[in-house]
């Protein structure tokens, strides 16, 4: 954690925005360092992911990518989530998003085909909640990645430790 709390804040905030496009919530985390240790750092991550206006969530669900599909997935299933996220962003406007922490490659393309199956029927306001909760996930597992990438012994979202 030393490298972050003591790295200069525009450092901080951009290692942050590589893991939640949204301004807001890294300038939040930025300016609450020190942190004591990975724990409380990835709770003010959530508290401050849970407290986003719906236009920072907008912001930065707009810079999300659409989930990469497993090496040797089969052409008909590249079809169907071609399909499926032209569906979503038309219905949404944004790109679908899903944390498949602790999923192998193998489950994460059904994974990702049931999730956008079932939220396809979410009205915009439930798929907002969803979408939200899904963004939180996807800037704890990122955090922890980027901090490890920093030299730090991050605990992963799941309790284990990165062995640095």
């Amino acid at each position: 954690m030393d490298a972050f709390n003591i790295a200069p804040a525009d450092d901080a905030r951009a290692l942050l925005l590589d893991c939640l496009h949204s301004p807001r919530w890294a300038e939040r985390l930025t300016a609450h360092r020190p942190y004591p240790d990975v724990d409380a750092l990835l709770a003010a991550s959530d508290e401050a992911a849970y407290d986003l206006a719906p236009r920072d969530l907008a912001e930065a669900l707009a810079e999300e990518t659409l989930p990469v599909l497993p090496k040797g997935a089969y052409s008909a299933a590249h079809t169907a989530l071609s399909a499926a996220y032209a569906a979503y962003e038309a219905k949404f406007g944004h790109a679908f998003i899903i944390c498949l922490d602790g999923l192998s490659h193998a489950e994460s393309l059904d994974q990702v085909l049931a999730g956008i199956r079932s939220r396809l029927a979410n009205d915009p306001e439930d798929e907002r909640v969803v979408a939200a909760e899904e963004l939180r996930r996807l800037a704890r597992g990122r955090l922890v990645k980027a901090l490890r990438g920093v030299g730090n012994c991050a605990t992963s979202p799941n309790g284990a430790t990165s062995g640095k």
